[in-house]
Formats: structure tokens, sequence, C-alpha cells
């Protein structure tokens, strides 16, 4: 009895230690890594008047209230967020980031922005990013 006595602060030493490790290593202190197989994908979902019209709705739902309605980065929390949400109507907002990539964003969420997740099915997000897409096309 008395050895487990002796233990238990070790073991209550190990768990904490683990528990603060834990702790610093949450998604907003790790960098932000695509998968390499959607770095450089292209869409491969085309877009239909059905499926952008399930984007859009989608958009209104979960985006809007910080990417705004048009995707000008004026949602109604836009102004409490650091760094503030894009001006997806500007088109160097998206460039450099492929269709892959702003799937993968959408998908698991980023910074502020909350992941979709399984809420979405995969060619919901694709239609997705048809539509954040199109923003800069207005």
């Amino acid at each position: 009895m008395i050895k487990l006595l002796a233990f238990v602060p070790s073991l209550l030493v190990l768990g904490a230690a683990m528990f603060l490790q834990e702790a610093g290593n949450t998604p907003e202190t790790q960098p932000f890594k695509v998968p390499p197989e959607l770095v450089g994908k292209t869409n491969p979902v085309k877009p239909t008047p059905e499926g952008m019209a399930h984007a859009a709705k989608m958009w209104t739902y979960d985006c809007a209230i910080c990417h705004g309605a048009t995707g000008d980065g004026n949602g109604e929390l836009a102004h409490d967020m650091k760094p503030a949400p894009k001006d997806y109507r500007d088109p160097a907002s998206l460039k450099g980031l492929s269709d892959g990539e702003l799937f993968y964003i959408i998908q698991k969420g980023k910074d502020q922005m909350p992941a979709e997740g399984d809420r979405a099915k995969p060619d919901d997000i694709w239609n997705m990013v048809s539509l954040v897409r199109s923003f800069a096309k207005k």
C-alpha cells in the first residue's frame, strides 16, 4: 500500500505534464496544413443550378454571418474578427488557393472559422467552392 501511495504523486505529475503538452497543441497553435492530395486539386464537381442553389442556401445559414451575403467579408460578426474575413469579390483574395485548398478550409475550418465537417457532403462542399469563386466573377 505504501508503494502505491508513493506512486500516486508520480502519476499526477505525469498526467499534468501530458495535459499541458496537449493543451499547448491546440488547432489554433498548430500550423495549418492542407493534405498534399488536395493542394492544386481542381473542383471535380461541375456546377449545376441545383447545386449552386443549395450552396447559396448553405452560405446563407452558415457563412454569411461572417463573410457577408455577397462574400464581401462584412457579415454581422466580421467587425469582431481578427483577422477579418476576406472580400471574396476581389479575385486577389483567392489567388494562390486551389479548389482543393478551399475545399479543405470549408470542411475542416481555419482560424476562427468553424468546420463544416460531416454536416455537408463532399459534393455540397465542392459546390460551395464554386459559389465562393463566383463572388469574384460578378
